[in-house]
């Protein structure tokens, strides 16, 4: 699921970072129900720097479209 969402991505794809969020969504699931509470930290980690590059991304997806 996260090679899927890097690939999108990187063809400029905002689905790409969608996949990459959901990925996460689901190791949020997966530390609570194995009480594995590390991958707490990495989902939260990966899912900021997923939503921080998204939104950097965007900003120059509008300021790259013409007046």
């Amino acid at each position: 699921m996260g090679i899927t969402g890097l690939y999108f991505a990187g063809r400029r794809r905002a689905l790409g970072w969608a996949i990459g969020l959901g990925a996460q969504a689901l190791w949020l699931v997966y530390a609570v129900t194995t009480h594995q509470w590390g991958f707490l930290v990495s989902a939260f980690a990966y899912g900021g720097v997923y939503a921080k590059n998204f939104l950097s991304w965007r900003s120059q997806q509008e300021q790259e479209v013409p007046s």
